[in-house]
Formats: structure tokens, C-alpha cells, sequence
């Protein structure tokens, strides 16, 4: 029932679909000639708008677009060659194909076509509702007062245009690019930096494959990061929710002091306590010195907290336990404050 009232609540008429079906020639044409239905119910900036856009992204396929989907299919095949040079009596070098340029404007390409068919999309929406509305005799906006509303009614697109751009250059973008690395030969092995090749999933056979040198590397990692995401996360809200628990006993003194030293942490910036922590567990820092002292470990050894890999996750929960766990308990301590102390 929900779901049905919420299309209800956004339905609308002016869809690409019923653009096709029950649209005038001149609107199904919107879909070719960007803005033509715009331009003939005389919103003419809004039509040029339109067309202009289209006209960028077809001289751009022209001259660059489609010389970028080709190469993408096989990320190039030209290698850098050294060609001789008569007239200087010396070798030069001539550039080929480098696949990461190549893959990603392969990606740019393809997310402007498909940006393409969103405007042609559009087009066609845009065109077919003042179509209606014409045929209503309803009033048809100017752009300027399109651009009014903008600020008024349509506020949410406004605010939410640049940040979702923002996200989709700098967020998906990248990320797609990421992805399709993995669909790659792109390693150190066999000079695959500069020129490499798809393998499909050829790469994820090899992770499952425990014999192969990047299926080992690879579970060896996800399992260390396994347990750092349990062990991090879990030590972080149980200890910081004990901690403020404890500390809100009503047999605990001086309760402020307490929740003042635990939130240093929290006000002294982290990279200065990274630092002090980084000297303090150097070979002749202060803790190996002082476990010599205690008489823990030889008057020559000192603990590997750097070197040895045990050692440093170790060394990596204690400092994550030591800048997440006061955070924890400044939360828990708020909403202890709100609870009545009968309850717990």
C-alpha cells in the first residue's frame, strides 16, 4: 500500500514512454534534434541550451570520442620505440600507447554517451510537456521564470545539482576507473606499467587460486583486514561504553577529572600523539628501554613493533583503541546522562 501511494504522490504524465506513444512528430524528433520542441513553443534560450549541448558532445565524439573507443577496446597495442635520429647521429625515443590514458578517457567517453542519451531523454520529456500543456492552455514558462523557481518550488534541485556532480567526477568516476583496473593485466611482472591488456577474469581466478602468488597475497590481506574491521570496531564501542559506565558509577569520584583525561586524547590533534607514540616504540625508545629495565627482555633486545608484522598490528589496534575508544565515551556518557540512574 505504501509503495503504491508513493507513485501516486510522484506520478507524472510527462514520461520518455508516453513521449513515444502519444507525441506529435515534432516531439519524437526532440529526441534527434535536441530542444526542437522547446524551440517551437518559443522557449528559445532553453531549445539553444539544449541543441548547443548536443552539438558539443557529437563534435567531441568526431574529433576525440570515437578515436577513444577504439583504442579502448584493446588499450593499445603501439609500444614506445627507438627510432634514429641521422641528422643528430643519435637514438630517439618515440612514445606509444600508454593504456591508463587510454582507459580512462575510454570511461569519459562512455559516461558522455551516456550522458548523451540522458539529455536526449530530456529533450523529448520537455518537449512533450509543453506539448500538453500547450493543447491545455496552460501557461508555458519562460526561462526566467523557470530560473525563478529554481530558488522557489524546485529549491532541492538547486541545492543538490553541484554536490551529485561533485560525486559523480570525483566519487563514481574514479571509482569506475578502479573497478576496471581489475579487468586488467596492469602489474610490475612482465613491464605491464605502461602498456597492458584486457584478461577479463582472468585476475579473480587467480585470487581463488591458493597456489598462485596473488590468491596468497590477497586472502593473507583480507584476512588480516577482517579481523582489524571485528577487532577495531568491537574493542572501540565495548571498552569506550565500559569505560563510561564505570565512570558514571555512583561510587566513582571526581568523575569530571576522569572524563577530562580520557578526552585529551580526543583535543590533542592525532598526528602529534602518532609522533610521540612513533619515538616512544623506536628499537631505544622509551618502551623498549623500559621493558629492559623491568627486566622483561634482554639488556641488548628490543621488541619489533615496526619491523615484525604480529608486532605492528598489534601496535596498530592499541593506537586505534587509543584515539576511537574516548570518542565512544563521550557518546555513551551523553546518553547516560539522559537516562534515569534507576534503570541501570
Amino acid at each position: 500500500m505504501k509503495s503504491r501511494k508513493k507513485k501516486k504522490e510522484f506520478y507524472t504524465e510527462y514520461t520518455a514512454r508516453n513521449a513515444l506513444k502519444n507525441g506529435s512528430f515534432i516531439v519524437r524528433l526532440s529526441a534527434i534534434v535536441f530542444g526542437l520542441g522547446c524551440l517551437v513553443h518559443k522557449q528559445i534560450a532553453k531549445g539553444i541550451l539544449y541543441l548547443t549541448s548536443e552539438i558539443l558532445l557529437i563534435v567531441y565524439m568526431v574529433q576525440t570520442g570515437f578515436y577513444n573507443l577504439s583504442k579502448f577496446r584493446t588499450l593499445g597495442d603501439v609500444e614506445q620505440q627507438k627510432v634514429w635520429n641521422e641528422a643528430k647521429s643519435l637514438y630517439e625515443y618515440v612514445d606509444g600507447d600508454r593504456s591508463l590514458i587510454i582507459l580512462l578517457y575510454g570511461i569519459v567517453t562512455l559516461s558522455l554517451i551516456l550522458v548523451f542519451f540522458l539529455i536526449a531523454k530530456s529533450s523529448l520529456k520537455q518537449a512533450y510537456r509543453l506539448e500538453c500543456q500547450s493543447k491545455k492552455g496552460e501557461q508555458i514558462l519562460t526561462l526566467k521564470q523557470e530560473l525563478k523557481e529554481l530558488l522557489n518550488g524546485n529549491l532541492h534541485i538547486t541545492l543538490l545539482t553541484f554536490p551529485v556532480l561533485g560525486v559523480l567526477m570525483f566519487t563514481i568516476l574514479p571509482l569506475v576507473f578502479m573497478i576496471s583496473m581489475a579487468f586488467t593485466n596492469y602489474s610490475v611482472e612482465g613491464n605491464k606499467l605502461v602498456l597492458f591488456d584486457w584478461v577479463g577474469l582472468e585476475n579473480f581466478r587467480k585470487i581463488f587460486d591458493f597456489g598462485d602468488s596473488l590468491g596468497q597475497t590477497f586472502w593473507s590481506v583480507f584476512g588480516w583486514t577482517m579481523v582489524w574491521a571485528v577487532v577495531a570496531t568491537f574493542s572501540n564501542y565495548i571498552l569506550g561504553m565500559l569505560l563510561a559506565l564505570f565512570i558514571n558509577w555512583k561510587e566513582i569520584r571526581a568523575k569530571k577529572m576522569w572524563r577530562f583525561c580520557f578526552a585529551l586524547t580526543v583535543a590533542i590533534p592525532h598526528f602529534v600523539t602518532l609522533l610521540i607514540i612513533k619515538s616512544m616504540l623506536q628499537p631505544e625508545g622509551a618502551m623498549n628501554i623500559l621493558l629492559r629495565n623491568l627486566g622483561l627482555i634482554g639488556a641488548t633486545q628490543s621488541l619489533p613493533f615496526f619491523t615484525d608484522a604480529t608486532w605492528a598490528r598489534v601496535v596498530v589496534i592499541l593506537i586505534n583503541i587509543w584515539v576511537g575508544v574516548p570518542y565512544t565515551l563521550l557518546q555513551v556518557t551523553g546518553i547516560l546522562q539522559n537516562i534515569p540512574t534507576e534503570l541501570y
